[in-house]
């Protein structure tokens, strides 16, 4: 089992038994492939084992990735989850399908211009510092209603919702506390009127407390590709 395609056996096997102690339908979350660091011939791999979405930190990273895999680009759904600097928009909004870590309107403004037109909207998280951490990126809890109703207005995006990086821990329950917190943020949102369906929230060690809690997007790549090549960041 020690492969790609038997590692991400296992973790769909974490992703059905987490749903099913919840008591949520299997289909009602989706296996995010973090392949940041691994090559192109890693993605291929687990294509062939059925794999369709992928997630991605660096942007020059991924561009590369995304040209090297171009034959398969139709059935490829590709995600950027790190840090999103200002200038680096525009190849961004030409190639990805999916932005997770949205924190500035200015970002989400330059993503809207940038979009093109013949491409469907670009899908769109904001991401939410929910453990406050003084390290991580992202809004307080405080400052995102006022920045989704904002990305909302925009054309060319779809806000879809939510994505968070808790802080690790061990405990079972602690885990499930910011998850929990990130859902109910999720909810006010609605309350306002926002009709959001997405909570990009859980990794390789805490999966099943966010499913637990209600993701929907689970983002997993030392689970599925092994450990990193080389110091992760973002």
């Amino acid at each position: 089992m020690d492969s790609v395609i038997g590692r991400l056996q296992t973790v769909r096997s974490r992703i059905v038994k987490a749903c099913v102690a919840g008591g949520r339908p299997v289909d009602s979350v989706t296996l995010l492939a973090v392949s940041k660091t691994f090559g192109a011939d890693a993605v291929r791999e687990a294509f062939a084992a059925g794999q369709r979405a992928f997630g991605e930190n660096y942007v020059q990273e991924a561009l590369d990735k995304i040209a090297a895999l171009s034959d398969l680009r139709s059935q490829l759904e590709w995600h950027l989850i790190g840090p999103l600097q200002s200038n680096k928009t525009r190849p961004v909004a030409e190639a990805f399908d999916w932005v997770h870590s949205v924190d500035r309107l200015k970002i989400a403004q330059r993503l809207s211009e940038q979009r093109p037109a013949e491409l469907p909207p670009l899908q769109l998280c904001l991401q939410v510092n929910i453990s406050g951490e003084a390290s991580k990126s992202g809004l307080a809890s405080a400052e995102v209603p006022a920045l989704a109703l904002a990305v909302a207005a925009l054309p060319r995006l779809r806000l879809r919702g939510l994505m968070a990086i808790p802080e690790p821990d061990g405990d079972f329950a602690a885990q499930r506390a910011p998850h929990r917190a990130l859902r109910e943020l999720l909810a006010a949102l609605n309350d306002r009127g926002l009709a959001l369906d997405t909570l990009s929230m859980g990794m390789s060690a805490d999966l099943e407390a966010a499913i637990a809690e209600g993701a929907t997007i689970v983002r997993v790549g030392t689970a599925i590709f092994g450990g990193r090549s080389r110091p992760a960041a973002g």
